[in-house]
């Protein structure tokens, strides 16, 4: 597991040269809450937008995830720990006034940046 990364994974790096093309500027791998010990891939800290790319095995994907064969209990176990995490961050950020965004590593970047863009600037017109 060491190889994977947590940081600038391929989809993450093609969702923020998107979000960068549309000239949003925002922060990277930032945790949007004091205190709380999870970081959000992209932070739009003044509209408080928080984006979390998730990765279709890590994470279980609905669409594409399928358990590996060996060691079957174990990654059950990773896997519904992730989606119970990630559900209580986004409960606590929603409850903190954020707003999430969840974008999976198939989806098309150039969608997703546009319609994080729009949230984005929807939000800031209130």
């Amino acid at each position: 597991m060491r190889g994977n990364r947590s940081r600038d994974t391929a989809p993450e790096l093609a969702l923020r040269s998107a979000l960068h093309r549309r000239g949003l500027r925002f922060r990277v791998d930032r945790a949007p809450l004091p205190g709380l010990r999870r970081r959000a891939d992209v932070v739009f800290g003044p509209t408080r937008v928080a984006v979390f790319v998730h990765g279709c095995f890590w994470h279980g994907c609905p669409e594409h995830y399928i358990a590996p064969r060996a060691n079957r209990e174990f990654w059950k176990a990773k896997v519904e720990g992730n989606r119970a995490r990630d559900a209580d961050t986004g409960r606590l950020l929603t409850e903190a006034g954020w707003e999430v965004v969840v974008v999976w590593e198939h989806d098309n970047a150039e969608v997703a940046a546009d319609r994080i863009a729009m949230l984005v600037s929807d939000r800031r017109a209130k």
